[in-house]
């Protein structure tokens, strides 16, 4: 286990991270966050972490620029996760929300500054997770277009020596032996079945 004793563990995202954390399942949200800090305490008692949610509904990374200071810097993070792009890619896909997509290079542009004030300022250390579409077709253009996003993800993880979270290949093993309605029924937003598996490769990946 990666995480240390007594360590403060924030997390910043879009609604996949809400999941209802400011109103019907406040504080952490009923989402994957939930079950990772659910399992996490229940096999490691004694590490008596803080878990934070930061997610908000809708977000994309220029909503997270907006708010980084207070959100991410000020909650002063030794563990900062930041899953954020699915909105940035799916609303090139939704038509009249189109100007509201962000082009890949401005993502990672504003994604790689983000990532360097957190750690300069706090010194902490970053989960990076990957945007996902649950959609087994790699060459259907949405996903083939969350695949390029990934990509990002994947760079930025190696360039700040993160623990890299490839929530997109969890949900491809499964989708091997499953449809996508199984996961999410807009192939975007989790059941619980679906946060399980988020939840599940970010246990992995905090235990390799």
């Amino acid at each position: 286990m990666l995480l240390g004793t007594g360590q403060r563990v924030v997390f910043i995202g879009d609604s996949i991270t809400d999941c209802g954390r400011r109103d019907v399942a406040a504080p952490y949200g009923d989402g994957y966050l939930s079950l990772v800090r659910a399992f996490v305490t229940a096999r490691h008692p004694g590490l008596e972490l803080t878990w934070v949610n930061r997610g908000i509904s809708g977000d994309t990374v220029r909503d997270l620029a907006a708010r980084w200071e207070s959100d991410a810097v000020g909650e002063r993070p030794d563990w900062l996760s930041v899953m954020i792009g699915i909105n940035d890619i799916w609303r090139a896909f939704s038509p009249g929300r189109e100007a509201e997509a962000v082009p890949i290079d401005e993502y990672e542009r504003t994604l790689r500054v983000l990532l360097r004030r957190a750690v300069d300022a706090t010194g902490c250390r970053l989960l990076l997770a990957d945007p996902f579409l649950v959609e087994p077709d790699v060459d259907e253009p949405q996903r083939a277009q969350t695949d390029r996003y990934a990509a990002v993800v994947a760079a930025l993880a190696k360039d700040f020596e993160a623990v890299h979270v490839p929530t997109q290949a969890a949900f491809d093993r499964v989708l091997a032996h499953t449809p996508p309605g199984h996961w999410a029924p807009d192939r975007v937003h989790p059941g619980l079945p679906g946060h399980a598996v988020i939840a599940d490769a970010f246990l992995t990946a905090l235990t390799a």
